[in-house]
């Protein structure tokens, strides 16, 4: 009976996984959620590049003048298409998904 039960609980936990995986995660479109989740490792969580990979690709701070003077178009083409060292995010994020973190961007230089 025990082995049963053991049988059905794993079958009911791999059954949500697999039915909660499908499911878009909270904050998967906001702008500070996805540059956590996508950008964050290299460029920092502040923006600033100021992290071991950041520091050895020498990323430009996303605060600075030069990333800020970009038109959205321009941040929206590198996000998409990708700029040596950093890839490109056309098949891993939707469009809004790439408005949305063109738009924290923004926000950071603000900051």
């Amino acid at each position: 009976m025990n082995h049963r039960l053991v049988q059905a609980g794993s079958v009911l936990a791999l059954s949500a996984a697999l039915f909660y995986s499908t499911l878009p995660a909270w904050g998967q479109n906001d702008g500070a959620s996805l540059y956590k989740a996508k950008c964050a490792a290299c460029h920092g969580a502040d923006g600033t590049g100021n992290t071991s990979v950041g520091k050895t690709m020498k990323i430009r701070d996303l605060h600075s003048a030069d990333v800020q003077k970009q038109t959205d178009a321009q941040l929206t083409d590198i996000v998409t298409a990708g700029k040596s060292p950093m890839p490109g995010y056309k098949d891993k994020l939707t469009a809004d998904q790439i408005k949305a973190l063109v738009g924290y961007i923004r926000e950071l230089g603000k900051k």
